[in-house]
């Protein structure tokens, strides 16, 4: 089945080419981890190669082995690395994926194929493209199917913006398998996964989409995205997750696509991520994300010290985080805030600060509380190495952490660091506040200091939230390798 044109049926049946014709050259391509959704970046290139003629077929490592019957034949076999996470497995992966598929050449694609580019060389990975690749994925398995030999070594990051056709989401598995969202009351909800716009126009230091973008972000073309909206919908979705760097960096692009939506699906829900710095600029537009069905919105505000927000070049201060969060509330729109709680620059009262702004704006109940125990990324071609000073506090990178570690001069805010997200893993079904308080106790223990009672602390309501929450910016947890 190839993929329908952005104008066509997206439900329509092609039946392809007629039996005489000769056997398409097959690319599986496969998606090692994506926060519990079900992938657009499988989704989207699988349209454009089955549109060419290739034979083409989806792993989701998340839900999925690699199954030896799916490789078999492969021509190209190209890797997702659209997260820090994926990239460990992926390369946990490589040796199993050559060993069920020999003769097939491999290529990485996404945010961290460039960055980790001589590793992955290194690794016998010969194409790896970042930016908008779909167009050069399609090259390269044409270049393949004509029986050319593509270079060795060749790392591609095109910004151009591509012709996208409605995602094919056939080959991956059902939606109900996916993260699920959780409301306020404890029902569910089947959740839909779609991108509006990739790159991002900030350059905040920590942040893996800015080496690659620099700066640049690119619409996807509001009839595929409405297209992938609807065939999702007719799959069970009741909620779409927009997985956007920011959704508002193109506010008119998404508003158009907001109205469309929910004249086509009044009673679809959805949540997005969005700077603090746009919710302030763009808070006019709070009263139509409300109206449109918007749960929650996600927000890296990463910390609460002034100094560390200004060290990652967010744009935004403890005070503008505060009045983010009090819009929100006013439009009855829940902020789900992130955090690196775990940087060089923290200190122990400063961690104990962070805790203590939670229970005063009744945030408790909207933090995971991995959240709690995230300590900073450097990755390979990380804008924080533009910071002056900043590299010398570093070792050299591990290229099996995939990064530079570093270690905090006080030995004490490590160790906290790795009780907190022992405490998490070990109680990652318990409620919230529960570990929020066993958190607490661990920070002044650390601090030498009696921990005030929570017995009567307001921890906040309860906001609507996706059942896997995660981040992009932050080490892995051994769970998540062992998802390979």
């Amino acid at each position: 089945m190839t993929a329908p044109s952005p104008n066509s049926d997206p439900f329509a049946i092609d039946w392809g080419e007629p039996d005489d014709a000769p056997p398409a050259c097959k690319v599986v391509l496969i998606n090692p981890y994506e926060l519990g959704r079900q992938s657009f970046n499988l989704a989207a290139p699988a349209a454009l190669l089955k549109a060419a003629g290739f034979d083409v077929a989806c792993l989701d490592l998340s839900l999925q082995k690699l199954d030896p019957a799916v490789l078999h034949g492969a021509t190209l076999i190209a890797l997702h690395l659209g997260m820090h996470t994926a990239t460990r497995i992926a390369i946990a992966a490589l040796p199993k994926i050559r060993e069920l598929a020999p003769q097939a050449e491999l290529a990485m694609y996404g945010l961290y194929a460039p960055m980790n580019a001589a590793l992955l060389h290194e690794l016998g990975v010969a194409s790896l493209i970042g930016g908008e690749y779909e167009p050069e994925l399609v090259a390269l398995a044409e270049r393949l199917r004509d029986g050319e030999h593509p270079s060795h070594n060749h790392v591609s990051v095109p910004l151009a913006k591509v012709e996208f056709l409605t995602p094919d989401r056939s080959d991956l598995p059902r939606l109900t398998r996916y993260a699920h969202l959780i409301l306020p009351d404890g029902g569910n909800k089947v959740v839909g996964f779609t991108e509006t716009t990739r790159g991002c126009k900030h350059l905040c230091r920590h942040c893996p989409v800015v080496p690659v973008y620099q700066g640049k972000f690119r619409p996807v073309q509001m009839d595929v995205v409405l297209a992938d909206i609807e065939q999702q919908v007719v799959a069970g979705a009741e909620h779409i997750s927009f997985g956007d760097p920011d959704f508002f960096n193109g506010p008119t692009h998404a508003l158009r696509i907001l109205d469309a939506m929910h004249q086509r699906f009044p009673n679809l829900s959805f949540d997005a991520t969005i700077k603090i710095q746009h919710l302030l600029d763009h808070a006019d537009l709070l009263p139509t994300l409300r109206d449109t069905g918007c749960l929650f919105i996600t927000s890296a505000v990463e910390a609460v010290d002034d100094a560390i927000l200004e060290h990652l070049d967010k744009h935004h201060t403890r005070a503008d985080f505060e009045r983010a969060l009090r819009l929100c509330r006013e439009h009855s729109i829940f902020l789900a805030p992130t955090f690196v709680p775990f940087t060089p620059w923290t200190t122990l009262d400063g961690y104990l600060d962070l805790l203590r702004e939670l229970l005063r704006l009744k945030l408790v109940q909207a933090v995971p509380p991995v959240q709690l125990a995230i300590r900073l990324l450097v990755p390979q071609g990380s804008y924080l190495l533009n910071l002056a000073g900043f590299a010398e506090r570093l070792q050299p990178f591990d290229q099996t952490l995939l990064g530079y570690p570093w270690q905090h001069a006080d030995p004490r805010v490590d160790a906290l660091q790795q009780q907190i997200m022992t405490t998490v893993m070990q109680q990652e079904d318990a409620p919230r506040g529960v570990v929020f308080k066993a958190i607490w106790q661990l920070a002044h223990d650390a601090a030498g200091l009696p921990a005030p009672t929570l017995e009567h602390a307001d921890f906040g309501e309860t906001i609507a939230r996706l059942s896997e929450p995660w981040y992009c910016c932050a080490e892995p947890t051994d769970q998540q390798l062992q998802s390979f």
